[in-house]
């Protein structure tokens, strides 16, 4: 779940590092957001990165707006 179907970012390891430099291992995840996205032609609900969405690479559905009565 935790990977960006755009580019494949995806969670990494490295080390929680305290005061006096005791290093633990810890995971640092990507910060992904949950989007309606064109994708192969057709509107899906998936996952994608923050830096995708900034750059342009995203292709969002145009919104539907209600008729107005």
């Amino acid at each position: 779940m935790y990977r960006c179907v755009i580019c494949g970012k995806k969670p990494v390891s490295g080390n929680s590092v305290s005061h006096s430099h005791r290093a633990t291992k810890r995971r640092f995840y990507p910060n992904l957001q949950h989007l309606k996205i064109f994708l192969n032609g057709r509107v899906v609900r998936d996952y994608v990165c923050t830096a995708c969405i900034r750059s342009g690479r995203v292709v969002r559905p145009p919104v539907k707006n209600p008729p107005a009565s």
